[in-house]
């Protein structure tokens, strides 16, 4: 795992994983979805992983997983678990900044981000999509805020995003908003179509 200098968000996120509560290491909803469509081969990069079980869901499918987070904390609890699990050869584990990601083009089958929002990383995650190749997001609604006041508007989906904000070439397999309240979220999952 590569480690990265201090940074606010990365501190406040290792805050809380060090917190002293286990994962629970589930895959999210939207993961178990997306691998179901199912994308074509290749690898998988979850953004904004956190300690995910979506990340051990796609390397117990037998794919290679990028897990990005700031927080190496949340990163090493999902590198203990792939290793528990025996899938710590196709876990890889970045430990970074998502506004500094460059992603190669159409480098994976499959993007997966279930908890961060921000319009350039969307822009970047749509382009690394392959042809064939799914999208999955989910990150909270301006709705949120009316519970949460403190929600920066900049981490919140407007009406119509993240759908309206695909490129070209894409379909929408299905939109839906979840939660209510604090945890209003808005879930995408769109497929690019082959050439």
């Amino acid at each position: 795992m590569q480690s990265r200098p201090p940074h606010p968000d990365r501190q406040r996120w290792d805050a809380r994983y060090a917190d002293g509560r286990a994962p629970s290491f589930e895959p999210h909803p939207l993961a178990v979805r997306a691998l179901a469509v199912p994308p074509p081969a290749g690898p998988v990069a979850e953004l904004a992983s956190g300690p995910s079980g979506s990340a051990l869901l796609a390397a117990a499918a037998g794919r290679q997983v990028t897990a990005m987070d700031i927080s190496g904390v949340a990163l090493g609890m999902l590198a203990r678990e792939a290793a528990r699990r025996g899938l710590a050869g196709l876990v890889t584990l970045v430990e970074a900044d998502l506004a500094e990601w460059r992603p190669a083009a159409a480098g994976y089958a499959l993007v997966l981000c279930t908890g961060f929002w921000d319009r350039a990383v969307f822009a970047a995650a749509a382009t690394a999509v392959r042809p064939g190749g799914v999208i999955g997001w989910e990150a909270f609604t301006t709705a949120a805020q009316q519970a949460r006041p403190g929600l920066p508007v900049a981490w919140c989906l407007a009406s119509g995003e993240p759908a309206s904000l695909l490129p070209a070439g894409f379909v929408v397999l299905g939109e839906c908003d979840v939660g209510g309240g604090g945890g209003a979220k808005r879930r995408l999952l769109a497929q690019r179509q082959p050439r």
